[in-house]
C-alpha cells in the first residue's frame, strides 16, 4: 500500500522586517532622515528639548528595531513602550500628527526610493505610523 497523503512542508513563518532590511543600520536611517525634517519643522521642532533630540532620535531608534523585530534593547532599558503615557506631556493634536506623519512619510518614502524597502514592506510600515500618530492625538478640538 502506499501513502498518498500530500507532501507535508513545513509553514514558513514571516521574516521580520528588521530581518528583510539591514537590520539597525535600515533604522538608524529612516530615523535620521525624519529628524532631518523635524528639527526644521514650526509645529514639531518646539516639542523636541534642544538638550535632548539624540536621546529622543535614539529611543525612537530602539522602538521602531524591536517593533520591526529586532532586539527588544528599548524594552531591557526602559520598560514597556507606554507609548500613550510617555507623550501625554505632549499636546498632540491634528497638526502635530499630520508634520508628524508628512516627515516619516518623507523618511519611509525616501527609503524605498533608495531600494532599501520593497512596496509590500513601505505600505505596511505606513499602515503601522498612520495608526500610531492618530492614536498619539491627545488634544480634541472639539473638547
Amino acid at each position: 500500500m502506499t501513502d498518498e497523503r500530500p507532501e507535508r512542508r513545513p509553514i514558513p513563518f514571516e521574516q521580520p522586517l528588521f530581518e528583510r532590511v539591514d537590520g539597525e543600520a535600515f533604522f538608524d536611517r529612516l530615523v535620521a532622515r525624519f529628524y532631518a525634517g523635524v528639527i526644521e519643522d514650526p509645529v514639531l521642532a518646539p516639542l523636541y528639548p534642544p538638550d535632548d533630540l539624540d536621546g529622543a532620535a535614539e529611543r525612537l531608534r530602539m522602538f521602531l528595531v524591536q517593533f520591526w523585530g529586532g532586539p527588544s534593547t528599548y524594552s531591557e532599558r526602559r520598560g514597556h513602550p507606554r507609548l500613550r503615557m510617555r507623550h501625554a506631556p505632549f499636546v498632540i493634536g491634528e497638526a502635530e500628527r499630520d508634520a508628524w506623519l508628512v516627515h516619516m512619510t518623507a523618511a519611509v518614502v525616501e527609503a524605498a526610493a533608495a531600494g532599501e524597502l520593497d512596496e509590500e514592506d513601505e505600505a505596511r510600515m505606513m499602515g503601522y505610523f498612520v495608526h500610531a500618530a492618530g492614536f498619539m492625538m491627545n488634544d480634541d478640538p472639539s473638547d
